[in-house]
């Protein structure tokens, strides 16, 4: 059984982000990479380091394309701060306008 099946990929919900329906994956809100640094052990506790959000294949990918891990563990860490940054905002736009690949 893959990770996505035992998260609970669901198929054909909307994501929460392009509101596409399609495939969920799950998205670290904090890189899993990050979670050991000692920034982030000091500032968020476990559950807030395993945060993440159910979002489809292509949002999850532009968002790791076009930004590091440290900028989405610092800044990036919140659903409301991922639609709000203005190049994720424009890829958004861009995926919710592609058809669902089957």
């Amino acid at each position: 059984m893959s990770r996505a099946t035992r998260r609970g990929d669901r198929l054909d919900s909307p994501c929460p982000l392009c509101e596409r329906r399609a495939a969920l994956t799950f998205h670290h809100l904090i890189p899993r990479k990050l979670h050991r640094r000692q920034h982030f052990l000091k500032h968020y506790t476990r559950e807030e380091r395993n945060a993440g959000a159910m979002i489809c294949r292509q949002c999850h990918d532009g968002i790791h394309k076009l930004f590091d891990e440290m900028t989405l563990g610092k800044h990036l860490n919140t659903l409301e701060a991922l639609r709000e940054e203005p190049s994720l905002m424009r890829h958004f736009q861009w995926v919710a306008r592609q058809k669902r690949q089957a």
